[in-house]
């Protein structure tokens, strides 16, 4: 059953445009307004009630999404907050997509739940939305959906879970995953002991404790000004996160009052903190697809030159895992995003308006830093430059990725011959194989692990060490692909190649044998072989054929844009840049 005069852009009824959208359904006079007064009062919500601002809380919580299992209680603390402030709570839930279940890769389904929030924001009567959040793609997805709906919103995310410990030591996930899976593999630990390490790696609620994706978009929310101050960085079973919950509901219902919609938040300026946030944090490659995704939502083309400018002006100063020595947990007691962007404070626009009311300068006023260990002085920084460098080249023209912080030093300007590996399938089948030829010098190369080609993208840009070389103690290599990794992985790891192979981007031109270049310090990542060769390949090259057929499949791999491009789809784009990718 549907009201059919509910057809304006915003959802209202037109007479009514003036009213809270929520008020325009429940004093509607008409037969409609008896209806949605009837239904909802037999809920249990009175006349008194229905006639506050009404607030969404997108609850994300699914038994299939381990970092959002205690989105439940938050809910509730959201809902008290909300209360409180005089507003009408009213829970419902979207798709929820989680890192460890998700397959062929969670990438598949950003979109998709970009899509599903847009749509509930766009068709209920809601005056504002909590967005709760926190495995990777959740909040990207909802920061996309609200930047395009421009409903008043906040961004709630669940929080990083406690150290893992083991023996006395602090363990992380996933980046320790990594490490005791390779070390299995390599034969120096037993299947018991990796069983132990299982058991003591992630031990609370919340979300991957290092500053891989999930870590990195927290901070992002924060930064950008949609989460509360110091939101980011509470460990999920911390009591500290139900207080935050509440104040974040408490807090919604002065943005409507207010009428602060994302678009006045997320500007230019804006998204520029985010992304000097990042930089300094060491945070996650997949960010920049987040981005430029999020920028692409708001009308703004996002370029990866300003992601590299600002990388290279922008010192990286938080010493987290994968690329430092701590984690979430010494990072909050450290001061947090505040603590961090308080340090940074002279190189950010501190006018830009937040979800508080106030702006970056307002809130930062008491922010300190707490622990010089995790957050080092911007002039005496871990490292002059942020986390991740652009790359170009013959190789990869419009642009890859490398997390330069996570790299071993005796990598970052390297020359080697590729191994080339043409497709997921092709890596595992071949990867172990005694017979390959393949020593520490050599650039391990995956191709047709892209947007379009994996399909989807999926975070296996960290390929495994061959296992002849890991018993003769290698454990970082050059390795290349258009595919994505996890904030968590470290080593000398290039990916986001663009354009992929799969649409013949010059990846699907490289064969074993070929000398590539890296350089860092230059930005470049070069094919070492003669254009005339190139074109006499190209001539022979055929696009593998599609993984879908059908379905919603089929729809992504038509319509994803590439990974330069934020791999959002291009139909989702605003009129004005659809013309433009």
């Amino acid at each position: 059953m549907s009201d059919p005069k509910q057809n304006s852009s915003n959802g209202t009824n037109e007479p009514e445009a003036a009213k809270r959208k929520g008020e325009a359904y429940f004093t509607d006079q008409g037969m409609w307004g008896f209806v949605h007064r009837s239904f909802t009062k037999s809920m249990g919500f009175t006349e008194e009630d229905i006639a506050k601002p009404v607030i969404g809380i997108c609850n994300t919580f699914s038994e299939l999404n381990k970092c959002h299992s205690h989105f439940n209680e938050l809910v509730d603390y959201v809902k008290r907050g909300v209360w409180q402030a005089g507003g009408l709570p009213m829970e419902f839930p979207t798709i929820s997509i989680g890192e460890p279940y998700v397959k062929p890769t969670t990438m598949l389904l950003r979109n998709l739940m970009a899509m599903d929030t847009e749509e509930m924001l766009k068709a209920h009567p809601l005056d504002g939305v909590v967005l709760i959040g926190g495995c990777d793609k959740t909040v990207p997805a909802q920061l996309m959906a609200a930047a395009s709906a421009n409903v008043p919103a906040i961004v709630l995310t669940g929080g990083p879970m406690l150290n893992g410990r083991l023996n006395g030591r602090s363990l992380g996930a996933c980046t320790d995953c990594y490490q005791f899976t390779l070390e299995h593999k390599a034969g120096n630990i037993t299947d018991e002991e990796l069983s132990t390490a299982e058991n003591a790696i992630c031990r609370s609620d919340g979300h991957c404790m290092v500053m891989g994706t999930a870590s990195t978009m927290a901070s992002i929310a924060e930064a950008i000004g949609m989460a509360l101050p110091g939101c980011a960085a509470i460990p999920a079973p911390d009591s500290r996160r139900r207080h935050i919950a509440e104040r974040t509901g408490k807090q919604i219902v002065s943005l409507v009052q207010n009428n602060i919609r994302p678009r006045d938040i997320m500007t230019e300026q804006a998204l520029e903190n985010a992304i000097r946030v990042t930089m300094a944090s060491g945070g996650s490659t997949n960010a920049i697809i987040h981005l430029v995704a999020i920028a692409g939502r708001l009308g703004m083309k996002l370029p990866l030159e300003k992601f590299d400018e600002i990388s290279a002006e922008t010192p990286f100063i938080l010493n987290l895992r994968p690329s430092g020595k701590y984690q979430m947990e010494e990072y909050f007691e450290a001061g947090g995003v505040p603590a961090l962007m308080k340090e940074l404070e002279s190189m950010l626009h501190g006018d830009c308006l937040t979800v508080t009311g106030k702006t970056v300068t307002e809130n930062l006023v008491g922010a300190r830093v707490l622990d010089r260990d995790v957050i080092y002085p911007v002039d005496q920084p871990l490292d002059r430059q942020g986390g991740i460098a652009v790359l170009r080249g013959n190789l990869s023209p419009n642009g890859a990725l490398i997390k330069q912080t996570a790299v071993s030093p005796h990598l970052k300007k390297h020359r080697g011959k590729a191994v080339v590996f043409e497709s997921p399938a092709d890596l595992e089948r071949r990867i172990d194989d005694p017979e390959l030829d393949v020593d520490e010098t050599s650039v391990l190369v995956l191709k047709n692990a892209g947007p379009k080609g994996a399909p989807a993208m999926p975070e296996i840009g960290q390929l495994p060490i061959p296992k002849k070389l890991l018993r003769q103690g290698v454990r970082d290599m050059v390795r290349i692909s258009d595919a994505r990794i996890s904030g968590t992985s470290y080593g000398a790891l290039i990916v986001h190649v663009a354009p992929e192979a799969a649409i013949g981007g010059p990846l699907a031109l490289v064969q074993s044998g070929d000398e590539i270049e890296l350089d860092i310090a230059e930005r470049r990542l070069n094919l070492l072989v003669d254009d005339a060769e190139l074109a006499r390949r190209r001539e022979s090259w055929q696009a593998p054929a599609p993984f879908y057929d059908r379905g919603y499949g089929l729809l992504y791999i038509d319509r994803v844009l590439q990974a330069d491009q934020g791999c959002d789809f291009d139909f989702l784009l605003p009129k004005e840049l659809r013309g433009q990718v």
